[in-house]
């Protein structure tokens, strides 16, 4: 199961999915700093839903209309970061396929799942 983990991303969240089996490129190790839009086409080449706390994505997504294999945006500011990896790691076990091509917030009590395109 693949997954891209933009820079805003914390490092106990990655190391969460990774010990949990997931296959993760994750941009802060690979090439920090680069663009949403580079960040978008990593995710798609490898069929690769995106984890993000930038909500600049939403506007990639909804008001540029670019091309997702999926977004999942993390809303969990003011957690600790073990608990933020442990709400994300449970909510992509559970939600994981739903997650493919949709655009997913989790949230600290609520996981909300759009579609991308109908």
């Amino acid at each position: 199961m693949n997954l891209v983990a933009d820079e805003s991303v914390d490092r106990q969240i990655v190391e969460a999915l990774r010990s949990e089996g997931y296959n993760i490129w994750y941009v802060e190790e690979m090439s920090p700093s680069i663009s949403d839009k580079d960040v978008l086409s990593l995710a798609n080449k490898n069929n690769a839903p995106l984890i993000t706390a930038d909500k600049d994505f939403g506007e990639l997504i909804f008001r540029q209309k670019l091309i997702s294999y999926g977004v999942v945006l993390i809303r969990l500011s003011g957690l600790s970061a073990e608990l933020k990896a442990n709400i994300v790691t449970v909510g992509i076990s559970k939600h994981f396929n739903e997650m493919k091509a949709n655009f997913t917030v989790i949230e600290f009590k609520r996981i909300r799942i759009r579609k991308i395109r109908s």
